[in-house]
Protein backbone atom coordinates (compact mmCIF):
# COMPACT_ATOMS: atom_id res chain seq x y z
CA UNK A 1 0.00 0.00 0.00
CA UNK A 2 3.13 2.29 0.92
CA UNK A 3 4.41 1.54 -1.85
CA UNK A 4 1.28 2.43 -4.28
CA UNK A 5 1.29 5.70 -2.42
CA UNK A 6 4.40 6.57 -3.57
CA UNK A 7 3.79 5.54 -7.24
CA UNK A 8 1.07 7.52 -7.24
CA UNK A 9 2.13 10.43 -5.44
CA UNK A 10 5.47 10.12 -8.06
CA UNK A 11 2.89 10.79 -10.95
CA UNK A 12 0.92 13.68 -9.53
CA UNK A 13 4.34 15.76 -9.35
CA UNK A 14 5.32 14.23 -12.15
CA UNK A 15 2.43 16.50 -13.23
CA UNK A 16 2.92 19.32 -11.31
CA UNK A 17 2.46 22.76 -13.26
CA UNK A 18 6.19 24.66 -13.76
CA UNK A 19 4.68 27.52 -16.25
CA UNK A 20 1.77 28.65 -17.23
CA UNK A 21 1.24 31.23 -19.86
CA UNK A 22 -2.46 33.03 -20.15
CA UNK A 23 -2.99 35.27 -23.71
CA UNK A 24 0.07 35.69 -24.25
CA UNK A 25 0.83 37.78 -27.87
CA UNK A 26 3.60 39.17 -28.87
CA UNK A 27 4.16 42.02 -31.27
CA UNK A 28 7.36 42.79 -33.50
CA UNK A 29 6.60 46.89 -33.98
CA UNK A 30 3.59 45.80 -36.21
CA UNK A 31 3.79 42.23 -36.83
CA UNK A 32 1.63 40.29 -34.75
CA UNK A 33 3.90 37.31 -33.75
CA UNK A 34 2.32 35.39 -31.12
CA UNK A 35 -1.42 35.07 -30.79
CA UNK A 36 -3.36 34.18 -28.16
CA UNK A 37 -1.43 31.08 -26.80
CA UNK A 38 -2.44 29.79 -23.46
CA UNK A 39 -0.42 26.32 -22.26
CA UNK A 40 0.60 24.91 -18.97
CA UNK A 41 3.97 23.32 -18.62
CA UNK A 42 4.43 20.86 -16.34
CA UNK A 43 7.77 19.90 -14.31
CA UNK A 44 10.27 16.94 -14.63
CA UNK A 45 8.79 16.79 -18.30
CA UNK A 46 10.41 17.57 -21.36
CA UNK A 47 8.09 19.95 -23.89
CA UNK A 48 8.44 20.06 -27.15
CA UNK A 49 7.52 22.74 -29.54
CA UNK A 50 7.37 22.01 -33.24
CA UNK A 51 5.88 23.87 -35.87
CA UNK A 52 7.28 24.99 -39.09
CA UNK A 53 10.27 27.69 -39.50
CA UNK A 54 9.39 31.56 -38.55
CA UNK A 55 5.86 30.13 -36.82
CA UNK A 56 6.59 31.30 -33.53
CA UNK A 57 8.06 28.65 -31.36
CA UNK A 58 11.42 30.27 -30.90
CA UNK A 59 9.57 33.61 -30.21
CA UNK A 60 7.32 32.10 -27.22
CA UNK A 61 10.22 29.89 -25.83
CA UNK A 62 12.15 32.82 -25.08
CA UNK A 63 9.15 35.07 -23.59
CA UNK A 64 9.69 32.32 -21.03
CA UNK A 65 12.95 33.90 -19.73
CA UNK A 66 12.17 37.07 -20.66
CA UNK A 67 14.82 37.23 -23.46
CA UNK A 68 12.88 39.43 -26.14
CA UNK A 69 12.99 41.93 -23.33
CA UNK A 70 16.84 42.72 -25.26
CA UNK A 71 14.77 43.34 -28.52
CA UNK A 72 13.72 47.32 -28.51
CA UNK A 73 10.53 46.48 -30.81
CA UNK A 74 8.96 43.71 -29.39
CA UNK A 75 6.15 43.65 -27.40
CA UNK A 76 4.74 40.53 -25.39
CA UNK A 77 1.17 40.82 -23.58
CA UNK A 78 -0.50 38.67 -21.59
CA UNK A 79 0.24 36.64 -18.47
CA UNK A 80 3.53 33.87 -17.82
CA UNK A 81 3.55 32.62 -14.37
CA UNK A 82 6.31 30.09 -12.94
CA UNK A 83 5.73 28.51 -10.25
CA UNK A 84 2.49 31.10 -9.36
CA UNK A 85 4.74 34.22 -9.46
CA UNK A 86 4.07 36.63 -12.71
CA UNK A 87 7.78 36.69 -14.47
CA UNK A 88 6.90 40.03 -15.66
CA UNK A 89 5.90 41.77 -12.90
CA UNK A 90 7.79 45.11 -12.77
CA UNK A 91 9.68 43.26 -9.15
CA UNK A 92 11.26 40.73 -11.27
CA UNK A 93 14.98 41.06 -11.70
CA UNK A 94 15.40 39.31 -15.31
CA UNK A 95 19.07 38.56 -14.20
CA UNK A 96 17.75 36.68 -11.91
CA UNK A 97 14.93 35.43 -13.42
CA UNK A 98 17.30 33.73 -16.29
CA UNK A 99 19.56 31.88 -13.35
CA UNK A 100 16.30 30.08 -12.33
CA UNK A 101 14.98 29.56 -16.02
CA UNK A 102 18.60 28.71 -17.86
CA UNK A 103 18.93 28.46 -21.66
CA UNK A 104 20.73 26.72 -24.02
CA UNK A 105 20.61 28.15 -27.38
CA UNK A 106 21.05 26.90 -31.06
CA UNK A 107 24.68 27.54 -31.62
CA UNK A 108 27.54 26.43 -29.14
CA UNK A 109 28.46 29.96 -27.47
CA UNK A 110 30.82 29.29 -24.90
CA UNK A 111 32.64 32.40 -23.36
CA UNK A 112 36.34 32.70 -24.03
CA UNK A 113 37.16 31.79 -20.87
CA UNK A 114 38.87 27.76 -19.92
CA UNK A 115 36.24 25.18 -19.36
CA UNK A 116 36.22 25.61 -15.37
CA UNK A 117 35.72 29.82 -15.88
CA UNK A 118 32.59 28.78 -18.24
CA UNK A 119 30.46 26.60 -15.67
CA UNK A 120 31.59 28.76 -13.03
CA UNK A 121 30.68 32.55 -13.94
CA UNK A 122 27.17 32.16 -12.74
CA UNK A 123 27.28 30.89 -10.01
CA UNK A 124 30.40 33.52 -8.86
CA UNK A 125 27.93 36.57 -10.05
CA UNK A 126 24.72 35.08 -8.34
CA UNK A 127 27.41 34.59 -4.82
CA UNK A 128 25.96 30.83 -4.63
CA UNK A 129 29.35 29.77 -3.85
CA UNK A 130 30.98 30.99 -0.50
CA UNK A 131 34.76 29.73 -1.62
CA UNK A 132 36.99 28.03 -4.29
CA UNK A 133 36.20 24.43 -2.37
CA UNK A 134 32.19 25.32 -3.06
CA UNK A 135 33.26 26.77 -6.45
CA UNK A 136 34.68 23.55 -7.28
CA UNK A 137 32.33 21.48 -6.13
CA UNK A 138 29.05 23.32 -8.69
CA UNK A 139 31.47 22.89 -11.59
CA UNK A 140 32.34 19.44 -10.61
CA UNK A 141 28.80 18.80 -10.16
CA UNK A 142 27.69 20.73 -12.99
CA UNK A 143 29.93 18.70 -15.59
CA UNK A 144 29.08 15.83 -14.53
CA UNK A 145 24.90 16.13 -14.85
CA UNK A 146 26.00 17.50 -18.32
CA UNK A 147 27.88 14.33 -19.01
CA UNK A 148 30.99 16.23 -19.32
CA UNK A 149 33.35 15.39 -16.19
CA UNK A 150 35.33 12.18 -17.56
CA UNK A 151 36.50 14.44 -20.58
CA UNK A 152 36.85 17.70 -19.33
CA UNK A 153 38.44 16.58 -16.04
CA UNK A 154 41.82 16.94 -16.74
CA UNK A 155 41.84 19.82 -18.69
CA UNK A 156 39.86 22.42 -16.88
CA UNK A 157 42.01 25.06 -17.31
CA UNK A 158 41.79 24.43 -20.99
CA UNK A 159 39.90 27.05 -23.19
CA UNK A 160 35.85 26.06 -23.43
CA UNK A 161 36.35 27.15 -27.43
CA UNK A 162 38.54 24.25 -27.82
CA UNK A 163 36.15 21.41 -27.25
CA UNK A 164 34.41 19.78 -30.27
CA UNK A 165 31.16 21.17 -31.22
CA UNK A 166 29.20 18.20 -29.06
CA UNK A 167 30.90 19.16 -26.02
CA UNK A 168 30.79 22.75 -26.41
CA UNK A 169 26.82 22.08 -26.19
CA UNK A 170 26.87 20.09 -23.17
CA UNK A 171 29.36 22.66 -21.84
CA UNK A 172 26.94 25.18 -22.36
CA UNK A 173 23.97 23.00 -20.97
CA UNK A 174 26.66 22.51 -17.64
CA UNK A 175 26.87 26.39 -17.87
CA UNK A 176 23.16 26.65 -17.66
CA UNK A 177 22.40 24.45 -14.82
CA UNK A 178 25.24 25.95 -12.66
CA UNK A 179 22.81 28.30 -11.36
CA UNK A 180 20.96 25.82 -9.71
CA UNK A 181 17.46 27.03 -12.20
CA UNK A 182 14.28 24.60 -11.90
CA UNK A 183 13.71 25.44 -15.70
CA UNK A 184 15.64 24.75 -18.82
CA UNK A 185 14.69 25.79 -22.20
CA UNK A 186 16.95 24.85 -25.50
CA UNK A 187 16.43 26.48 -28.71
CA UNK A 188 16.90 23.78 -31.60
CA UNK A 189 20.27 22.61 -29.09
CA UNK A 190 21.38 20.01 -31.59
CA UNK A 191 21.12 21.68 -35.23
CA UNK A 192 24.69 22.47 -35.02
CA UNK A 193 25.94 19.21 -34.03
CA UNK A 194 26.49 15.84 -35.76
CA UNK A 195 24.31 12.92 -35.16
CA UNK A 196 27.11 11.12 -32.37
CA UNK A 197 26.83 14.61 -30.87
CA UNK A 198 22.83 15.15 -31.04
CA UNK A 199 22.10 11.31 -29.92
CA UNK A 200 24.69 12.65 -26.55
CA UNK A 201 22.68 15.55 -26.08
CA UNK A 202 19.16 13.79 -26.31
CA UNK A 203 20.40 11.71 -24.10
CA UNK A 204 21.60 13.98 -21.46
CA UNK A 205 18.10 15.78 -21.79
CA UNK A 206 16.42 12.64 -21.06
CA UNK A 207 18.50 12.51 -17.87
CA UNK A 208 17.82 16.66 -17.28
CA UNK A 209 14.19 15.66 -17.03
CA UNK A 210 14.03 13.99 -13.71
CA UNK A 211 15.78 17.98 -11.50
CA UNK A 212 13.97 20.16 -14.31
CA UNK A 213 11.42 21.12 -16.53
CA UNK A 214 12.92 21.24 -19.94
CA UNK A 215 11.35 22.87 -22.90
CA UNK A 216 12.90 22.18 -26.25
CA UNK A 217 12.41 23.45 -29.64
CA UNK A 218 13.29 21.73 -32.34
CA UNK A 219 12.91 21.42 -36.31
CA UNK A 220 13.24 17.54 -35.77
CA UNK A 221 9.84 16.00 -35.48
CA UNK A 222 12.07 12.46 -35.22
CA UNK A 223 13.87 14.27 -31.93
CA UNK A 224 10.77 15.49 -30.51
CA UNK A 225 9.56 12.35 -30.67
CA UNK A 226 11.82 10.93 -29.09
CA UNK A 227 12.92 13.18 -26.23
CA UNK A 228 9.48 14.45 -25.17
CA UNK A 229 6.67 13.79 -23.04
CA UNK A 230 4.34 16.63 -24.35
CA UNK A 231 4.41 18.13 -27.61
CA UNK A 232 2.78 21.72 -28.96
CA UNK A 233 2.39 22.69 -32.23
CA UNK A 234 2.77 25.83 -33.35
CA UNK A 235 1.89 27.42 -36.94
CA UNK A 236 1.48 30.92 -38.10
CA UNK A 237 2.09 32.25 -34.51
CA UNK A 238 -1.22 30.21 -33.00
CA UNK A 239 -0.37 27.41 -30.88
CA UNK A 240 -2.52 24.73 -32.83
CA UNK A 241 -2.56 21.74 -30.19
CA UNK A 242 -0.90 20.21 -27.08
CA UNK A 243 -1.20 17.05 -25.56
CA UNK A 244 1.16 14.09 -25.13
CA UNK A 245 3.64 13.56 -27.52
CA UNK A 246 2.47 10.06 -28.55
CA UNK A 247 -1.07 11.24 -29.15
CA UNK A 248 0.10 14.47 -31.28
CA UNK A 249 2.47 12.05 -33.27
CA UNK A 250 0.03 9.18 -34.20
CA UNK A 251 -3.64 10.67 -33.76
CA UNK A 252 -3.36 14.60 -33.61
CA UNK A 253 -6.97 16.40 -33.70
CA UNK A 254 -6.35 19.41 -35.81
CA UNK A 255 -5.67 18.47 -39.20
CA UNK A 256 -3.03 21.23 -39.53
CA UNK A 257 -0.81 19.10 -37.42
CA UNK A 258 -1.62 16.03 -39.10
CA UNK A 259 -0.66 17.60 -42.59
CA UNK A 260 2.44 18.64 -40.50
CA UNK A 261 3.28 15.30 -38.90
CA UNK A 262 2.36 13.93 -42.26
CA UNK A 263 5.46 16.49 -44.23
CA UNK A 264 2.27 18.45 -46.10
CA UNK A 265 2.86 21.51 -44.55
CA UNK A 266 6.07 23.10 -43.08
Amino acid sequence: MEDMYHADRAMSTQQDIKIKADKVQVYYADNHAIKDVDVEIADKTVTAFIGPSGCGKSTFLRCLNRMNDTIDICRVEGDITIDGEDIYDPKVDPVQLRAKVGMVFQKPNPFPKSIYDNVAYGPKIHGLARNKAELDEIVEKSLRKAALWNEAKDRLTAPGTGLSGGQQQRLCIARAIATAPEVLLMDEPCSALDPIATAQVEELIDELRQSYSVVIVTHSMQQAARVSQKTAFFHLGNLVEYDDTDKIFTNPEDSRTESYISGRIG
